[in-house]
């Protein structure tokens, strides 16, 4: 039969599944051979089991459903495809149930084996660590440069303006209504970036009422003008983790922040940074959308599609012992 490896992708989604809250060795064995692959896996699942313990939580159980994105058949007979997987992951602490939800990617390799198929490679990609744009020494210089390619946007001809002179609250309540509702896809009103995450936290900063500071210069100001006349009119501060990093870490008018020392002192709509490697070029926005039972912060974000996740990040696969953190307090009016 011509799809008897599907059989083989359902098993091994059923494995993904319990991996996420099951630490123990499967009794049944695995229809994974890539042995790189599995001692990742190993190794994940007993880090998993240590940051729950840590955090103070327990993990209940988890709900995985797959979508078959792309298949293809190589030359040696092989089946290679794209998932997305989508997990709705239950934890309980100090009481409290709490539900996380979070769809990842993966590329694998099927390949017949006897009568059957095994997944020979696993390949689980990182979006949430991207080339990252270097930026000028302060907001009046030019772009020096970029490390890799800056994210191109898939661009529509909807414009939003916006920006206002007058002294307006932030509407937290707001900024996350809007994270909670486009978490997962994208407003049609705005570009769509490969790297979506910074663009997805100014979309929701602005939902909550922070003002566009148009400068008409992408290195300078915060602000989203879509594409005019064959141009892309945005900031980098709207759409370059790094870039919005330093925006709110300097920005003393419009959209500012307070630079905290302590992820439980965030309030809801206020914003996190992830510097992954510790040589402060940060790679990663989240803003915040809940808090645990404990009263820790746990945030939405883009590119890797999340919401209510854990604000640590220690579950991804950016995440490394070098990750440095920003927290940034959202001026409470503008």
């Amino acid at each position: 039969m011509a799809d008897e490896w599907k059989k083989t992708l359902s098993v091994y989604v059923n494995e993904q599944n319990q991996d996420e809250v099951d630490y123990r060795t499967p009794s049944g064995g695995t229809v994974v051979t890539d042995v790189d692959y599995l001692l990742q896996r190993g190794e994940r699942k007993r880090w998993l089991e240590s940051w729950y313990r840590v955090r103070g939580a327990a993990p209940l159980r988890c709900e995985t459903r797959a979508k078959l994105v792309r298949e293809i058949e190589n030359r040696e007979g092989e089946i290679e495809v794209d998932l997305q997987l989508s997990r709705k992951i239950y934890y309980e602490k100090g009481g409290a149930r709490h539900q996380e939800e979070r769809i990842d990617k993966q590329r694998l390799t099927l390949a017949r084996d006897g009568a059957g198929w095994t997944v020979i490679k696993v390949e689980q990609p990182v979006p949430e660590r991207h080339p990252a744009l270097v930026l000028p020494a302060n907001d009046e210089g030019e772009a020096t440069g970029h490390k890799g390619a800056v994210p191109r946007p898939f661009l529509n001809r909807d414009v939003l303006g916006g920006g206002s002179a007058r002294s307006i609250a932030y509407r937290r309540a707001e900024a996350v209504i809007y994270a909670d509702r486009w978490w997962d896809s994208f407003n049609p009103e705005f570009a769509a970036f490969e790297v979506d995450c910074t663009n997805y936290i100014s979309q929701c900063l602005f939902a909550g009422g922070a003002p566009i500071n148009y400068t008409g210069k992408r290195e300078s100001g915060w602000w989203y003008k879509g594409h005019v006349g064959g141009r892309e009119l945005w900031s980098y501060s709207w759409s370059v983790a790094n870039a919005l990093e330093r925006h709110l870490g300097q920005s003393r008018n419009g959209l500012r922040a307070e630079l905290l020392e302590r992820p439980e002192q965030l309030q809801l709509g206020d914003v996190i940074a992830y510097d992954w490697d510790g040589n402060g070029t940060f790679q990663h926005s989240t803003i915040v959308t809940a808090f645990d039972a404990g009263g820790m912060p746990l945030v939405n974000a883009h590119t890797t599609p999340s919401k209510h996740r854990y604000w640590d990040y220690r579950d991804s696969y950016a995440w490394t012992d070098n990750t440095v953190y920003r927290f940034f307090h959202i001026a409470d009016r503008f």
